[in-house]
């Protein structure tokens, strides 16, 4: 029990985004940052006055400090702006740690269990075109067609993906990995416009399906990641009808509509006719420079919008599921949720 406290502590710290000077301060001279390093390396116990104020400085409920750990997660692909410090990268971490635990635990309690499937894990991607087929074989195999994707976060957890949404800096983009139970998860940035949300939600479904030649660098596979995306939101085939090649030009109108219609940026667009010999090297950097030329056109404010809904839903249905079937307490559930029993209570109405 003394080592479960001693991560728990340092890991509410890490989550909180405090050193260990920052800690003390926040508890008023309670405990010196010393202790609090005695605490987080099991050479020193808190009592139950200290187990208090940490929970309170923390903002965690003080059963935090006693929860063993079920989830590690492991091969993490981690995409971020250099901007972002590393303070705030090991606090993404721990939070989507605990999130997912408590997603876990949730499905333990309704007895359910994952068996994520990879309908492409034996195929070799070497380069653009054994992605494209790859692509094709999954679209197949999952019964998608070749037409727009209404909701990739829906997709994603018909699938057996654990997503999960985080209210977090700007500079981070998403990132995936596996449990230490083989169970395939998917972070995203809440906060980000829906074509780039399904668009990031789709590049790190390609780290957990694709299985790349070992010659490729960690570049290419990035760019093959890029592409996947782009592949999923208009396969090959439905984009060479789309944009029948070769363009010599494109209008912002024709743009428009393909980003209304299958929910993918005008950049991501342009990026996939390259990479189809749609259009020219020349004609694409021409798009390039004069998407840069305004931070308005970066962020594509004007150049419309996919009108649907991305946001993961299923943690809370099977709370919502749980409560209302007495599987769980109201306060279990709203533990689980990491919201106030009165939060949870309130948007929680039963019938």
């Amino acid at each position: 029990m003394k080592e479960i406290i001693a991560k728990r502590i340092k890991s509410a710290r890490t989550l909180a985004g405090l050193s260990l000077r920052e800690l003390a301060d926040k508890m008023n001279g309670l405990v010196s940052h010393t202790a609090i390093t005695k605490y987080e390396s099991a050479a020193m116990m808190p009592d139950s006055t200290v187990l208090l104020a940490l929970a309170t400085a923390l903002n965690v409920k003080t059963d935090y400090f006693f929860r063993p750990y079920t989830v590690s997660i492991e091969n993490i692909e981690f995409r971020k702006k250099s901007k972002l410090p590393a303070k705030s990268v090991a606090a993404i971490k721990e939070e989507v740690t605990d999130r997912l635990a408590n997603y876990i635990e949730l499905e333990q309690f309704l007895n359910l269990s994952s068996a994520f499937v990879n309908p492409i894990q034996d195929r070799v991607i070497r380069d653009g075109d054994d992605l494209e087929e790859a692509v094709n074989h999954l679209l197949t195999v999952w019964k998608l067609g070749f037409n727009a994707l209404p909701n990739v976060i829906e997709l994603l957890e018909e699938k057996e993906v654990k997503v999960i949404e985080l209210d977090t800096d700007e500079a981070f983009d998403g990132l995936s990995g596996w449990t230490n139970d083989g169970i395939p998860i998917v972070v995203v940035n809440q906060h980000f416009p829906v074509e780039r949300k399904r668009f990031t939600a789709l590049h790190e479904l390609g780290h957990l399906v694709l299985q790349f030649d070992a010659a490729l660098e960690a570049k290419q596979k990035e760019k093959l990641c890029h592409r996947f995306a782009g592949a999923m939101l208009i396969p090959k085939e439905t984009f060479l009808k789309v944009l029948v090649p070769p363009r010599k030009s494109i209008s912002t109108a024709e743009l428009i509509t393909i980003k209304e219609t299958y929910g993918i940026s005008v950049q991501a667009i342009m990026a996939r006719a390259k990479a189809l010999d749609v259009v020219s090297d020349i004609l694409y950097l021409k798009f390039c420079k004069w998407i840069s030329q305004k931070e308005e056109r970066r962020k594509e404010a004007d150049l419309g919008e996919y009108i649907g809904r991305e946001h993961s839903s299923r943690f809370k249905q099977l709370l919502y599921r749980a409560t209302a079937e007495e599987v769980i307490s109201m306060s279990k559930a709203a533990n689980l949720a990491n919201q106030k029993l009165a939060t949870f209570r309130d948007e929680y109405i039963e019938i």
